[in-house]
């Protein structure tokens, strides 16, 4: 029994290694955009004003979102309906193709068009990879599999950050071997394409999950079908306390961490700050955070009292982030809360987990693709929200921390709503309506 059990046991393994990779390649294309903006559009929009490619910036950026939040739902309706794995390549693939294309660009609307698309790659792969081991591993260590895939994922970021900012060295090797003449920016690009390439040649030997295709077999469950959640209430109402939880998370990232150069390294009395740094270090402490968060969820039993600490611990360095302009900080000390500031948000892989194991497996990968992206997404109200306190002559660090306290709240009371889901069981079906 137990040599018919060492197969499987180093496929599942195999896919835990090939969701990982395929999640750094995806955190990688997904900051890599905020890290090459400036460079990239000063390229293109030559002689353009600062200002005017930041607005540039701001729309690709949404482009990009806008991307991600159709691409949630399309991937999340095939890995249901066609298989998690076919989801998990086909995302690699669409976003490595669309960033290799993205090195060439020479007007915004290509590079919207292309960010769009990279958009809806980069929506698909973290969802069917969590699905996958979720459902592929024992009710009592999952957490485990779902914890090394965003732990090791997260530092596609500090790649992303080093290679935006030092990879002329890379560049000189490309033009050795090809003749290409390439910027710093295109580099990046390219890295980030190949990289998912090549991940593309593991797919042999990865396991499709054993859920999926007995549910395959019955024709009659409905599977991927909108409806389940949307129109039956107790499946709406647990959908977005979900993503209520997961809010705090790109609240830190995508407005604190992201505009740090513009807004909040200026309100700290720092003018110096780079968005890529920052970038690096905060996602550093995202994947400590998340190590952590997995270990601590496990030695715990409990996915809910892991969440509510790591928002408590986010309340209190946000409050001290923001709070700090009357102390004459240096660089190193933002840096330092940056790093801070990420380990807070350091419960993104079990706030993915939970989210998969609310629901059955005819519309568990529908769910699982979804609300992370709904919640990628609604950095776009967050700062939105922020841009409106600003406007009433609010400044930058109380506009934040206003926000900042009523999506925190918000995620709080959702977690506290939500049912324990440690060592659930998986093997149910949604009941059609």
């Amino acid at each position: 029994m137990n040599k018919e059990q060492k197969p499987i046991d180093r496929k599942i393994i195999f896919l835990i290694i090939v969701a990982a990779l395929g999640y750094f390649v995806d955190i990688y294309d997904l900051v890599l955009f905020g890290v090459v903006k400036a460079e990239s559009l000063t390229s293109i929009m030559q002689g353009a004003s600062e200002q005017a490619i930041a607005a540039t910036g701001k729309f690709l950026f949404n482009m990009q979102m806008l991307g991600m939040l159709f691409g949630g739902i399309l991937w999340g309706i095939l890995g249901d309906k066609r298989g998690r794995l076919k989801v998990l390549f086909g995302s690699i693939l669409l976003y490595s193709t669309a960033n290799l294309l993205n090195a060439f660009v020479t007007d915004v609307t290509t590079y919207a068009v292309i960010r769009v698309i990279a958009g809806i790659g980069l929506a698909g792969e973290l969802g069917a990879g969590i699905t996958l081991v979720s459902e592929m591993m024992s009710k009592e260590k999952r957490g485990y599999g779902t914890m090394i895939i965003v732990t090791f994922g997260a530092l596609g970021a500090v790649v992303a950050s080093l290679v935006g900012s030092e990879g002329a060295w890379i560049a000189a090797g490309i033009h050795q071997l090809f003749g290409l003449t390439l910027q710093n920016w295109q580099v990046a690009y390219v890295v980030g394409g190949s990289m998912g390439i090549l991940l593309l040649f593991l797919r042999i030997g990865t396991l499709e999950s054993s859920y999926f295709h007995q549910m395959q077999g019955d024709k009659n469950i409905s599977k991927g079908n909108l409806k389940l959640i949307f129109f039956q209430r107790s499946n709406l109402i647990k959908y977005f306390q979900c993503v209520f939880v997961g809010i705090p998370i790109w609240y830190v990232i995508g407005l604190l961490i992201m505009n740090s150069k513009d807004n909040f390294g200026p309100w700290l009395g720092l003018n110096n700050i780079s968005n890529g740094l920052a970038v690096m270090y905060a996602y550093i402490g995202l994947s400590v955070g998340d190590l952590i968060s997995g270990i601590l969820s496990q030695v715990l039993k409990s996915r809910k009292k892991v969440v509510q600490l790591y928002l408590g611990f986010s309340l209190v360095c946000v409050v001290l982030f923001l709070l700090m302009h009357d102390h004459h900080i240096t660089e190193n000390t933002y840096y330092f809360m940056c790093f801070l500031l990420g380990a807070g948000t350091g419960y993104w892989a079990i706030f993915v987990t939970i989210a998969a194991e609310q629901f059955g497996t005819n519309i568990r990968s529908t769910a699982a693709n979804t609300i992370p992206n709904l919640v990628r997404g609604s950095v776009n109200i967050v700062v939105l929200f922020f841009g409106l306190l600003v406007s009433m002559g609010i400044n930058d660090g109380w506009s934040a921390l206003v926000v900042g306290v009523s999506f925190m709240a918000l995620a709080f009371y959702s977690i506290g709503q939500l049912s324990e889901t440690f060592g659930k069981d998986l093997n149910y079906f949604d009941e059609t309506l």
